[in-house]
């Protein structure tokens, strides 16, 4: 990995990779994991914020599934 490019962390929260400079360690019950501050601030303004946060992951997520699932089943029919 060369300087210009940055470290990317996966936050357990949120399930996407973030650059390090953008996470932090959050203690569990399983031991240490990393978390976005973007989600550890978005828990912290009330259950409002909370639940459009948690909405917009999961719209992010259910995308990325679709366009994952889109490319295996293009890959699928061109054999």
């Amino acid at each position: 990995m060369t300087k210009e490019t940055k470290e990317l962390v996966y936050c357990y929260h949120c399930r996407t990779h973030h650059p390090r400079e953008e996470m932090r360690r959050m203690v569990t019950k399983t031991g240490t994991r990393w978390r976005c501050i973007r989600s550890i601030e978005a828990t912290q303004r009330g259950l409002e914020a909370r639940e459009a946060y948690g909405r917009q992951v999961s719209e992010m997520n259910k995308a990325e599934s679709k366009a994952r699932a889109q490319r295996l089943n293009s890959a699928l029919q061109e054999k």
